[in-house]
């Protein structure tokens, strides 16, 4: 099983707006296919340590997860790992840098479940393969995203 997916894209604004739209977590319910928003815990807000609890969905399944910001480098670097509750489920990083057109945006994931968790999240979730499917999710989170930041640019 592949343990880590990542895609990039490159979009015409300056990375400040791209970062400010993937460390908006309860927003991102409006790029991915997936998750469908949440809230923080911490009034912190996308700040490393602050906490927050996300929604997710696929199909007619929903669970909430556990996500911890581990890096948050305005405008280059944002990252969270995500625990549901206290078990390791993934790390999620986007990496922005400047380009002459504006930036390339990279998004990553890595799964951190062991065998017995990877079960047990393909029953919860009704995702068998998950490095497929979150390499096409990434996919679509990278379009989206870019239209909206090159709107808002």
């Amino acid at each position: 099983m592949t343990n880590q997916v990542s895609a990039s894209t490159v979009i015409k604004c300056a990375p400040e707006i791209v970062y400010g739209l993937v460390a908006d977590l309860p927003g991102m319910g409006r790029w991915s296919p997936e998750n469908t928003g949440g809230r923080w815990l911490t009034g912190n807000g996308p700040v490393r340590g602050a906490r927050f609890v996300g929604r997710n969905t696929t199909g007619r399944r929903t669970w909430t997860t556990m996500t911890t910001v581990t890096a948050a480098e305005p405008p280059h670097r944002f990252a969270f790992k995500v625990t549901a509750p206290l078990v390791p489920i993934a790390r999620w990083e986007y990496l922005i840098e400047a380009v002459e057109d504006g930036c390339r945006v990279e998004e990553r994931w890595v799964d951190l479940r062991n065998r017995a968790v990877r079960l047990l999240s393909a029953a919860r979730t009704g995702v068998s393969d998950r490095a497929p499917f979150t390499r096409r999710s990434i996919e679509q989170t990278l379009a989206k995203l870019k239209h909206a930041a090159e709107v808002a640019a």
